[in-house]
């Protein structure tokens, strides 16, 4: 864990039983602590000002890419160049490695070049993930099970950059439909991480704009 990496916390009590998530970044670290900028409410997109003595569970992605897990407390506030909230870091034993299905899977209908040994063609994801996307395969073109296609898609920011994704996938599964367009399941079996890394944060982004939608 360096500095600069994301955290997703929750509160580990809540009296009123309500879920509370919150996001923030490292921005110190040593043996023992991590120093942390203020968490913002997923939900509000606020500020949360959260008390010493605090519990939560902290993830966060790391150089694996897989997700990992730790209980923490927040111990006192800090005042660097930016206020900070310092809490206790564990050692490696008590943080727990989680399964990597919780890459988020967004709804969306990104633009998508595919490449195989038989054809090439350009179509629109109906999903997209970290680990992989569903894709459309337009009438006329054949896709197989286990075929391994190599597919290019660009990812429009939140903040108005464009990011060029380009990975090697294989297909998982077809699914036919007699009413509607044949998908194609696709899970990426090799992209460099900074290009995994913009497509879990596209896909956090479409989500924070979702649910800001629905609070309207």
């Amino acid at each position: 864990m360096k500095i600069g990496t994301l955290l997703n916390l929750e509160l580990m009590q809540n009296q009123k039983n309500e879920t509370k998530k919150y996001r923030c970044k490292i921005v110190e670290k040593n043996d023992d602590y991590l120093l942390i900028d203020y968490p913002i409410d997923i939900q509000t997109n606020k500020t949360a000002f959260l008390h010493k003595g605090t519990h939560l569970w902290a993830e966060y992605v790391g150089y694996d890419q897989s997700v990992y897990k730790f209980q923490t407390e927040i111990i006192a506030k800090v005042k660097l160049n930016v206020p900070t909230l310092a809490i206790n870091f564990p050692d490696k034993d008590n943080i727990k490695r989680i399964q990597r299905r919780e890459y988020v899977r967004i709804e969306t209908a990104i633009d998508i070049a595919v490449h195989s040994s038989n054809e090439s063609f350009t179509t629109v994801t109906s999903d997209v993930s970290g680990g992989g996307m569903s894709i459309i395969i337009p009438n006329g073109n054949k896709m197989y099970e286990r075929e391994e296609v190599n597919v290019w898609l660009v990812l429009q920011m939140q903040s108005g950059e464009f990011q060029y994704i380009g990975a090697l996938a294989e297909v998982i599964r077809i699914k036919e439909s007699d009413n509607a367009a044949n998908t194609a399941s696709l899970k990426i079996i090799q992209v460099t991480k900074a290009d995994r890394q913009n497509i879990v944060r596209y896909c956090f982004e479409k989500q924070r704009e979702s649910r800001k939608k629905d609070l309207l």
